[in-house]
């Protein structure tokens, strides 16, 4: 494996690095320089992960988090390569921070971890089988139940939210927000009114008419007077008796 002039120079800076002490009044530029050196290495990994729904400069700018954690915990002692070091910690924290922070409703980690490996699942065998692959290909590819890819397919659905002002209709003036339901009140009377009818057959046929034309007619007491031939005075004593009835059978039924 032949290695470039670059990664070269970047390993020297951090073979450098690791020789000067802690309290070394060149050490914090030194750091810098190394870190910079590697940056091209953090926006490659960073690259890998964009199109799936973060902006990429969040991507490399967790990535580069990755990688000044993996300058500042780097032993060359150990024997293995920065690149190798510093690719599986640069990784690590790209897949947290899609885990952590860009869910819409927290769900759990197993969820989280699970909708990854589907997705990434979901890549490579519609590569390797030239279509769309099955629940049971990707449970196989995982080696999971079917359940558990349905379960993960399922908590994927709380990774984005929709904003409840987007635009549902192609003019734009119906939102998201409009199409949803508000409480209804009347279904508090639907009770009522299924015993009201059985109430109000209890009732003589005057008290009916009465009760009729005035909430269902909207008639003034004046107005009903007349219909019937009564005085107002009767009217509203009819009214008062019949009321007082149903409010009796109605209580004794709901």
């Amino acid at each position: 494996m032949t290695v470039s002039v670059a990664e070269q120079t970047a390993s020297d800076l951090l073979a450098a690095l690791s020789a000067l002490p802690d309290d070394h009044p060149g050490r914090h530029r030194m750091r810098d320089r190394a870190i910079e050196a590697w940056l091209p290495l953090a926006r490659h990994l960073a690259h890998r992960y964009s199109g799936r729904g973060e902006p990429t400069d969040d991507l490399v700018q967790t990535a580069t988090v990755g990688l000044i954690k993996a300058v500042d915990k780097f032993d060359p002692e150990r024997g293995v390569d920065f690149a190798g070091y510093a690719i599986p910690t640069i990784i690590g924290e790209i897949k947290r921070h899609f885990r952590d922070r860009t869910w819409s409703v927290r769900v759990p980690r197993r969820l989280q971890e699970l909708r990854l490996a589907i997705t990434e699942a979901n890549a490579t065998l519609t590569h390797s089988l030239g279509r769309s692959p099955t629940v049971a290909d990707v449970a196989t590819h995982l080696g999971v139940s079917e359940e558990d890819v349905l379960e993960g397919l399922e908590g994927a659905r709380a990774y984005n939210a929709a904003s409840l002002s987007t635009p549902v209709t192609a003019d734009g003036t119906t939102e998201l927000g409009d199409t949803l339901g508000g409480e209804d009140y009347e279904y508090e009377l639907a009770e009522t009114r299924v015993a009201l009818g059985p109430a109000l057959a209890t009732l003589d046929e005057r008290e009916q008419k009465i009760l009729t034309l005035r909430f269902y007619g909207n008639l003034t007491q004046s107005q009903i007077a007349d219909q019937v031939g009564i005085s107002q005075m009767h009217v509203s004593r009819m009214l008062t008796r019949a009321l007082t009835k149903l409010r009796i059978e109605l209580r004794g039924t709901l």
